[in-house]
């Protein structure tokens, strides 16, 4: 399957630059009450729309853009990944498969220092909460994962105040898979029409490699 050129891409981010970022005008907003996964694609399967499930802390949600397919896999049952993924989404932390991720400015700048200001970081050690239970005592129960510090700074979550404050960075961000090729990510939403936490939004392309 042939993907757009990376020069391509940038150049219709500059054309498009809006508050909507990258993809404004490209996709309709996913209609009220729509299926999980992968509910809008784009003409040439190129990008589209997916919705995840993400309100359990206990598992991880691996997401395979080429073939379009979602997997689970409990953390506390210490279930193995699928064998193919790209990103994988734990409510809001989000590694990669042996990838790394950089933020773009698209809506900022040019083509030229866009391409010239991309550092693409790779997942570090973290950990990952996984049992909210004991919260009003004052801990709470972690597991230990990779996480990939860029991507996981799409929602920023104030706990200074009660309730949290959550803000989506809004940003476009390139994840740059283990065999080179690249998609361009953008997080538009992280609950659905009920308000409920965890209904993670993200609108996708895939790009050539650099």
């Amino acid at each position: 399957m042939k993907a757009l050129s990376l020069t391509a891409l940038l150049g219709l981010a500059v054309l498009t630059a809006s508050c909507d970022g990258l993809f404004g005008g490209l996709y309709d907003e996913p209609a009220a009450g729509a299926a999980y996964g992968f509910i809008q694609t784009d003409p040439d399967g190129l990008g589209g729309t997916l919705r995840i499930d993400a309100t359990s802390y206990t598992r991880w949600n691996y997401i395979d853009l080429l073939h379009q397919r979602i997997d689970t896999a409990s953390i506390t049952l210490g279930q193995d990944a699928p064998p193919e993924w790209d990103f994988a989404l734990h409510r809001y932390d989000v590694k990669t498969h042996g990838g790394a991720a950089a933020e773009t400015p698209f809506d900022q700048v040019g083509v030229a220092s866009a391409l010239e200001g991309l550092h693409f970081v790779s997942d570090a050690d973290s950990q990952v909460v996984i049992d909210m239970s004991t919260m009003m005592e004052g801990y709470l129960g972690y597991a230990s994962s990779e996480v990939n510090p860029v991507l996981s700074t799409w929602l920023h979550v104030d706990q200074s105040t009660m309730p949290p404050i959550y803000t989506l960075s809004n940003k476009v961000y390139l994840l740059r898979m283990a065999d080179g090729s690249l998609a361009a990510l953008q997080f538009t939403g992280y609950m659905d029409d009920a308000m409920r936490k965890g209904i993670v939004t993200l609108r996708y392309r895939l790009i050539s490699n650099l």
